[in-house]
């Protein structure tokens, strides 16, 4: 079946019918020279093996060969999860370490996303868009073109209730940090938000707002642009 990941209830489904896994790492330490390690990905000679596969695969494993073993040790970072991360080594992006990125989500060239950002299922980050760390952006979320989304913003997420329109922000605009962007909000082009702000409203283009409630304070101009000028250095 195809999905659709604009929409929420698509999204819903496609959760529902995606087989939970909860993967591991394993690190052993024993003599498993003839131990047989079927279809599980291993790692490893004398007495050091490093496995990777579904815990209940790796833990009857060891339980199987557990004369055989001295010590073992798990890692693993999640449990019963039905949506995988996205795999972005191919992608034309930067992404700094700690960033969660789940798979199905919309990334142009040139974005960059920074350390401990979080982008959920069915985002959108157009070209050249700055995640700074710590921010989210919620599931069917959209961030225009050169856009930047300050440190611990949210750009909040929508799948329940599944009639609430998706968070958009449009290009080139500034989300200061700390902001909160609530559901079915849009911000329009050029426009800037302060910092620690609550956007209830929908931000008409090229104005600037702040304020919780965020609120009207003035019109972008040129004082402002130089302010919140976006560097297109920093992205490629």
């Amino acid at each position: 079946m195809k999905y659709k990941f604009e929409s929420p209830e698509n999204i819903a489904k496609f959760i529902k019918a995606s087989p939970k896994s909860t993967p591991v790492k394993a690190y052993i330490n024993g003599d498993l020279k003839k131990a047989d390690f079927n279809n599980i990905e291993w790692y490893g000679n004398e007495n050091f093996y490093i496995l990777f596969g579904e815990y209940s695969i790796i833990k009857a494993f060891i339980k199987k060969y557990k004369p055989q073993i001295k010590f073992y040790r798990f890692e693993n970072d999640r449990r019963n999860s039905t949506i995988p991360l996205l795999n972005f080594l191919e992608e034309d992006i930067r992404i700094e370490p700690g960033a969660i990125i789940r798979s199905n989500v919309k990334i142009e060239k040139y974005v960059v996303i920074m350390m401990g950002a979080v982008i959920n299922i069915g985002a959108i980050i157009k070209e050249g868009a700055l995640i700074d760390m710590n921010s989210v952006i919620g599931a069917r979320g959209i961030v225009g073109k050169y856009s930047h989304i300050g440190a611990g913003a949210v750009i909040a997420g929508v799948l329940e209730p599944p009639s609430l329109i998706p968070c958009e922000v449009g290009d080139f605009v500034l989300i200061g940090a700390n902001s909160v962007i609530l559901e079915g909000v849009s911000i329009g082009n050029g426009a800037v938000i302060a910092a620690g702000s609550v956007v209830t409203h929908n931000v008409p283009p090229n104005t600037v707002y702040g304020g919780s409630p965020a609120k009207f304070i003035k019109n972008v101009d040129e004082q402002t642009k130089r302010k919140t000028e976006i560097l297109k250095d920093l992205r490629f």
